[in-house]
């Protein structure tokens, strides 16, 4: 049974949520996020930037289930589907997932949908990039906007971090696992959580099927790696 295999037989991983995100170096951002659903703070717009695979995307759409979970209109628009936020103001939550990848028209659509928000002043934007609103290759007016509300940089977790989630996921699901396994995981695997949580749960079951205990060779095994 190879790794497709091994993490098609595995639960689809959980909505993503505030609650399972590892904050790291975010402690303030998450202080901010709650805030915002808790009705404390009354900021309308949120940018968060940072590297691919550091989170942002998680908490987009983490804070989009809360408010769907509280019957609020919601709309999460990104690039694989083609940003379809175009005419809409009439949610309670609108979530812009990488927007660098917005083309001339999509600028505009956005910086529509912010006037008509701020206008409106009781929807909630959050917005995401890979740079901070400044340096964005977008037009200016909209760079400008972008940068009027709350901006900050979702940290990528450090390697220990990393290290820390994937024992304590281990442990949480029945079984130990070494910081050698760590280790060699975030050097031959995709270093997202998500990805390492499935990987996880498909070692674990790859050990339970051929009862074999977790090794470094049952891992190269289970990845089909030569080294």
């Amino acid at each position: 049974m190879n790794m497709q295999q091994m993490l098609l037989d595995i639960n689809p991983l959980p909505l993503p949520t505030l609650e399972n995100f590892l904050p790291g170096r975010n402690a303030e951002l998450m202080y901010m996020l709650r805030s915002i659903l808790s009705g404390k703070e009354k900021e309308c717009f949120v940018y968060l930037w940072g590297n691919s695979g550091c989170g942002k995307s998680h908490l987009l759409r983490a804070i989009v289930t809360a408010y769907a979970r509280k019957n609020a209109k919601v709309v999460y628009s990104c690039a694989e589907n083609h940003y379809p936020f175009r005419g809409d103001s009439a949610g309670d939550c609108f979530a812009l997932d990488d927007i660098d990848g917005l083309d001339a028209s999509g600028q505009a659509e956005l910086f529509s949908l912010y006037n008509r928000l701020r206008e409106d002043g009781h929807a909630l934007l959050l917005v995401s990039g890979s740079t901070a609103p400044a340096y964005l290759d977008m037009r200016q007016d909209l760079v400008t906007r972008l940068g009027w509300g709350l901006v900050y940089q979702v940290h990528e977790l450090t390697e220990e971090e990393r290290v820390q989630a994937m024992q304590t996921h281990a442990a949480d699901c029945g079984f130990t696992l070494s910081q050698e396994i760590c280790v060699y995981l975030l050097r031959h695997g995709r270093r997202d959580l998500p990805s390492l949580m499935m990987t996880l749960d498909a070692l674990n079951r790859y050990s339970l099927v051929h009862q074999r205990p977790i090794t470094i060779p049952l891992l190269r095994e289970l990845l089909r790696v030569d080294s």
